[in-house]
This record gives C-alpha cells, sequence and structure tokens, in this order.
C-alpha cells in the first residue's frame, strides 16, 4: 500500500491530511466496539462507556472525513465521514430493536465492502481492516437478527483485529514520518 492511498504521507510534510487522526479514531473506535461485544469487559459503566466511545470515535472520525474530502482525498474522506456517521448514530440508537439494529449493521456492511473494494488496489493492509470490518458488520448483523450471542462475540473479536489494523495503519505513518526512517512496515 502506498502512502499516497492511504493519506499515511510524514506527519511534518503535510498540515492537511487527517488520514491518520482518522485511522487512529476508526482503530479505537473498532477496538471498543470489538472488546464489548466480546463480553470480555463487563459491569457497571460498560454501557456508557461504549456509547461514549462510538459516539466520540464517530465525531472524530466524520471531522477527519471532512478534512480529508476538503484536501482532495475522495476515499478516505467518504470513508471516514460514513463511519463517522455509522458510530456516532450506533451511539445515539442504543435502544433499537433488534430488527432495525440488524437491518442496519447490514446496511452498514454493504458499506463496508464497497470500501473494501475500492481500497483493494491501496495493499494489504487496507484489504485487511476494510474486508474485516465488512465481516464484523455482516457477522453481528445476522447475531443480532438471530439472537446468535456466540456469532456476536466471534464479530466482535474480528471487529477488534480490524481496530488493530487500523491503529497499527497510523501508529507506522506518524512513527515512520516522525522518526525518518521505517520503523513499522506497512507492507
Amino acid at each position: 500500500m502506498s502512502n499516497d492511498a492511504t493519506g499515511a504521507t510524514n506527519a511534518r510534510s503535510t498540515g492537511a491530511d487527517a488520514g491518520n487522526l482518522g485511522y487512529l479514531a476508526l482503530g479505537l473506535t473498532l477496538l471498543a466496539y470489538g472488546l464489548l461485544s466480546t463480553g470480555v469487559l463487563h459491569g457497571a459503566g460498560v454501557g456508557s462507556a461504549a456509547h461514549l466511545a462510538h459516539l466520540l470515535g464517530g465525531v472524530t472520525l466524520f471531522i477527519a472525513g471532512l478534512w480529508q474530502l476538503r484536501g482532495g482525498e475522495g476515499f478516505t474522506g467518504t470513508a471516514f465521514t460514513s463511519l463517522g456517521a455509522f458510530w456516532a448514530t450506533w451511539s445515539a440508537a442504543g435502544g433499537a430493536g433488534k430488527n432495525a439494529a440488524g437491518l442496519f449493521l447490514l446496511l452498514w456492511a454493504l458499506l463496508a465492502l464497497t470500501l473494501t473494494a475500492a481500497s483493494w488496489g491501496a495493499g494489504l493492509l487496507s484489504r485487511v481492516v476494510y474486508g474485516l470490518l465488512t465481516v464484523s458488520l455482516l457477522l453481528s448483523a445476522i447475531a443480532t437478527f438471530g439472537g446468535y450471542g456466540g456469532l456476536g462475540k466471534a464479530a466482535g473479536w474480528i471487529a477488534a483485529v480490524s481496530g488493530l489494523a487500523a491503529w497499527y495503519w497510523a501508529t507506522s505513518a506518524l512513527s515512520n514520518g516522525a522518526w525518518g526512517k521505517v520503523a513499522l512496515p506497512l507492507r
């Protein structure tokens, strides 16, 4: 994957690129969603933390996406604004019924599939992030429609791995640019 395709350029070379911010927000939001879906984290306050993480991640992604669109980055701008809208809406719709939530997840899985196809030429890490996001949302939709708790947990683990890949992507771009050498490879 080239740095041009990802928006992951040297952090000091351009102040107009919000790609790294977007991938950090996507990664951390997916990690929160994934880990909370697995049931690893539980107890008092987890629901509130989930809503806060999804809302904060959604707003940050949306702003990063608008920034990218303004800078002429059509792919990352589209990905970040749409996924930002998804996470912010998901946070606000916490009490939705299973059919509404399942349909919502299924429709956003279609968006993630479009992002996967659009990013195919950008490299392996891009395909991993968006491909795993697609699989996670699809499995989450099926689990929500059918009430399959085990499938929902599997979807959570897949989302967490996608989040780790997005987080690595941004960390690599930021550290490689700041250190002046490739410390964390993108390929």
